[in-house]
């Protein structure tokens, strides 16, 4: 495993020079009093007052569950938010998609401290949810800078611009003067694998008599899990006699690895702001660096991509990436007149480095192969600039119109870079394959350096007409550089109907621009694929949208996806703190782009015709393919009670359902009749049954002296995943978390607790699906991982 950068050495100097002598934090608020950012960018408002659902989770709770990942604790706080498990998925198995509303990771709008982040530079190319899609790595920001989280479930592309179809996450970062905490966590799975230990400390500094910076920071290791069965095939070639080889009765049959990887994550996350002037000056940013490492596909000994020089058994090839996201963002507030500006400029940045490990290159034969390679980089950047105004109007009834305006310019660069020459040629030894065995490495044929800009200009309104009604409208506009422009739109409204029921809901339009990534990205890698005669290799080519192969083949350049979006929604703020709210929401999108299947030269002459030539066996690309309909309902309740001389109870109950329906395909007429090859019917399940249909929890928690136990009841419904052989069902399952925290004094705690106390695991796969019963569970889409039952211990200390 590779040892942490200087990153790590800072952090874990920081830990050591925070101050002691402040006193205890203040208390957390109450999520239901907090005022929300994300949503509008005028209203000082609830999460229950506004318009439109938001869920707000503390960063507290976060912690206090004991998951260490801050997309899996967010996954477990909000049922309409997914974050699946992966193994044997390339670069997946590092930086894992997310997805909310039952859409792709890339619908999703993903903002720290009200400012849009970057998403990884990695392209999703295995059979996982969100297969040709890059997402915001939200395992890159630490949990312990983050003071709140605000999913916002509702389109905001008329707010923010692109991606804003199933919703926002807006992830606000400590900011305390003083005070802090730091804690450290262990624990393993009850199978005794996937031992992992987090450090966490963060950290507030008073700057001058009204400013604040927040250090916050994470050092988090964690051992892979591995639930592959035993391989049961033949290892080794038969012996000249045609006896089986002696070596096959001594094998270790437990060769591959199916599970978590193994990975080390360091990151340090700065909020600050100060007055200067007239005005307030703001900044923010972090570093975050991992290393990982899973397994691909077992090579075996009697097989033409195996050295038995050099590996007489055989061997696991190890994807070791670096992943690096950096980002800075800073503004400065100031009032001129009735105005209030923000002038705002930032800088993401991420790098996705493959590296294999304990491979070779078969056909340089075993006097020149490395064992170990550099198989290419990809990196995405995003620069933004952004001119804010708010003010208030008069308006009729006595009220005023809350009114925002403003203009940004936002610029995105993508690059591949080559790896070493000896992670993709083909030396031509003994006819064997070429490239590093795991991931063959990007050739200088599949860089690019490429980028495009955009300007927006949007105006935002709202307005309080009487103490019982308010309504919002919002218009945007966006000039891209490279497809064009789009302009979305968003009216909402709210009426209460008694001081403690009210009506919600809003009518949007939104669009998402295709990612640079999806532009851009090309590689010709080895895949292994199921054709009906079990897992083979096939040299597979994703071409970009300016390759000459798409380009022969009638693809289109690519053109954003546009949504139109419906919800109607409740909301009770009942007796004793009782608060309860209902939504359901239509959401209809146009030319989704799909990463498409693989299409051969023996499906059709124009496809031998474009790939003569390539290194490819296959084609793939991306392309504007396909209308749906998604349609679903969220639920949220809470309470709190009193016991008597028992102390306190309080019980919150989330259910989310969701459905998506494909209303048509739209293929190029050049490649008519591969509707069965480009977005074939596995395709067609990933997009519509990959997630649960129905999620939900019932948490409880209660609070008696020094004592605070909580338990949750987690559910997760039925979702599917395709094969050659057909389309299998997993689900449902319950999972039961169980946490007791122990609190010594003002400043020491102690906590333990179990995840999935009751060791449940997914189903299995069917006997024919397991790949000679290695592949015992699904390999991806489990909301519930495949590690079973965890345990943990964690001491926590306030200062």
């Amino acid at each position: 495993m590779k040892r942490f950068n200087a990153i790590t050495l800072a952090l874990a100097s920081s830990f050591f020079i925070t101050p002691v002598a402040s006193a205890q934090q203040d208390s957390a608020q109450d999520v239901e009093e907090v005022i929300q950012v994300v949503g509008s960018r005028l209203s000082m408002r609830t999460a229950t007052d506004g318009a439109a659902p938001v869920d707000i989770i503390s960063g507290e709770d976060l912690a206090a569950t004991g998951i260490t990942e801050t997309a899996k604790a967010l996954q477990y706080a909000v049922p309409s938010f997914n974050f699946p498990s992966s193994s044997v998925t390339d670069g997946t198995d590092a930086v894992r998609p997310a997805s909310l509303r039952g859409l792709s990771p890339d619908h999703t709008l993903v903002l720290i401290n009200g400012k849009r982040r970057h998403k990884s530079a990695l392209v999703h190319l295995s059979g996982t949810t969100g297969r040709g899609s890059s997402n915001v790595d939200l395992n890159a920001i630490p949990m312990a800078a983050i003071k709140r989280i605000e999913v916002l479930r509702d389109g905001a592309a008329a707010l923010y611009g692109s991606d804003a179809i199933a919703g926002v996450i807006n992830i606000v970062l400590k900011d305390n003067a003083s005070g802090g905490n730091a804690s450290i966590q262990g624990g393993q799975t009850y199978k005794g694998d996937g031992e992992q230990w987090k450090l966490s400390a963060s950290s507030g500094f008073a700057i001058g008599s009204d400013g604040a910076l927040t250090l916050s920071g994470e050092l988090h290791h964690k051992n892979r899990t591995n639930r592959a069965g035993p391989d049961p095939r033949q290892q080794y070639p038969e012996l000249p006699n045609g006896d089986p080889d002696p070596r096959e009765e001594t094998f270790d049959r437990q060769s591959f690895h199916v599970g978590d990887a193994e990975y080390e994550n360091a990151s340090l996350f700065a909020n600050m702001d100060i007055a200067i002037g007239e005005g307030n000056f703001y900044a923010f940013g972090g570093i975050s660096d991992r290393t990982s490492e899973s397994g691909a596909f077992y090579r075996r000994a009697l097989q033409s991509n195996t050295l038995t020089e050099l590996y007489p058994d055989g061997f696991l090839p190890i994807l070791a990436p670096d992943v690096n996201d950096h980002s800075i963002y800073a503004g400065y507030e100031w009032l001129v007149g009735e105005w209030t500006l923000d002038f705002s400029g930032g800088y993401g940045f991420s790098k996705f480095q493959y590296n294999v490990e304990n491979s070779l290159n078969a056909s340089l034969g075993p006097e020149l192969t490395p064992t170990s390679f550099d198989a290419g980089t990809l990196e995405n950047s995003e620069s933004n600039v952004t001119l804010d105004a708010q003010r208030f109007i008069p308006f009729a009834n006595n009220s005023e119109i809350s009114l925002a305006m403003g203009i940004s310019y936002r610029e995105n660069s993508y690059e591949v870079i080559a790896g070493e020459e000896a992670s993709y040629i083909n030396g031509g030894y003994e006819d064997r394959p070429g490239g590093s065995q795991g991931f063959t490495g990007f050739s200088p044929d599949s860089e690019v350096d490429e980028s495009r800009d955009n300007v927006g200009v949007y105006v935002e309104a709202e307005n309080q007409l009487t103490t019982d009604f308010m309504w919002g409208a919002a218009v945007r506009y966006e000039d891209y550089s490279d497809f064009g422009n789009n302009t979305s739109w968003k009216l909402s409204g709210r009426y209460d109907l008694t001081d403690r029921v009210a009506v919600r809901g809003a009518i949007n339009t939104g669009f998402r621009a295709p990612s640079v990534q999806q532009l851009y990205f090309s590689n010709i890698s080895t895949l292994f694929v199921d054709r009906g005669n079990g897992l083979e290799p096939e040299q597979s080519g994703t071409f970009n949208n300016i390759s000459p192969v798409t380009q022969a083949l009638g693809i289109g350049a690519l053109q954003p996806e546009e949504s139109e979006s419906v919800s109607l929604g409740m909301v009770w703020n009942g007796y004793d703190g009782l608060a309860i709210t209902i939504d359901a929401f239509q959401i209809e999108i146009e030319d989704r782009i799909i990463l498409s299947g693989d299409v051969a030269p023996g499906d059709s002459p124009a496809v031998e015709e474009a790939l003569a030539g390539t290194a490819a066996e296959n084609a793939r690309f991306f392309l504007n393919a396909v209308d749906t309909t998604t349609k679903g309902l969220d639920i949220v309740a809470s309470k709190t009670f009193g016991i008597g001389g028992y102390g306190d109870l309080k019980a919150q109950l989330a259910y989310g359902y969701n459905t998506t329906d494909i209303d048509s395909i739209n293929l190029p007429q050049l490649l008519d009749g591969l509707d069965d090859v480009l977005f074939d019917s596995d395709e067609q399940i990933r997009m519509t049954r990959s997630t649960p249909d129905h999620s939900g929890s019932i948490g409880l928690t209660h609070t008696k002296g020094k004592w605070t136990s909580n338990v949750q009841f987690s559910y997760f419904g039925n979702y599917a995943i395709g094969y050659s052989s057909g389309t299998e069902t997993y689900g449902p399952n319950w999972i039961t978390d169980v946490t007791v925290n122990y609190q010594w004094n003002d400043a020491l705690a102690v906590r333990v607790g179990a995840q999935n106390l009751f060791n449940e695991y997914p189903d299995e796969r069917s006997e024919g699906n397991q790949f000679n019963g290695i592949f015992k569970y699904p390999l991806t889409n489990s909301p519930i991982g495949f590690n079973g039952g965890y345990f943990y211990s964690e001491v926590e200390y306030k200062f």
